[in-house]
Parts: C-alpha cells; structure tokens; sequence
C-alpha cells in the first residue's frame, strides 16, 4: 500500500478531514490536527518533538515509536495521542 493511500484510509478512521502536503498536517477534525507516518523505521523523540511544536495532537505510525518518544510524551506532553496501526499507545 502506498503511503498517500495509508494516510487517507487513517484520515477516514480518525474521522478526519485528509489535507496533507508539505508543511501542513495530513488530517484536520475540528481544531484537532493529526499526522500519520508510513515508514519502516519507529518515530523518535527528535521526531515526536518537531510534530508536538506544530501543534500536532494524534500521530499515527506503522512502525511505532521508540522508546524515549513515548517516555518523552508521557512526561511532557500528556495531550498528545500516540497511536500504532489504529490501536492508542499506552502512554
């Protein structure tokens, strides 16, 4: 599956609006923007950071997160929503 297709189907499943493009977060519902990562690799804390500076609130990845980004939203970020595969992350 490409990822333009992903980040559709995960806009649909968030009940979002699917926006996208560069600069611009892949999702809007209300005033709630969410991100969606399909890639092999895990999101990392750098990543997670530059995504909750924008104003991100929900990121959806494929491959996860490691394990300093959801320590690092766990402490300083408890409104950001962390999900993998359509499932919440324990935060």
């Amino acid at each position: 599956m490409s990822w333009r297709r992903y980040e559709r189907i995960k806009a649909r499943k968030h009940r979002g609006k699917h926006i996208g493009g560069p600069g611009r977060p892949d999702y809007v519902r209300g005033k709630v923007m969410g991100e969606v990562k399909h890639r092999k690799k895990p999101l990392t804390k750098r990543e997670v950071m530059e995504l909750a500076r924008k104003g991100i609130k929900e990121i959806e990845s494929l491959s996860g997160y490691t394990k300093d980004a959801i320590e690092y939203v766990k402490r300083y970020r408890p409104y950001l929503k962390l999900f993998k595969r359509g499932k919440l992350v324990r935060t």
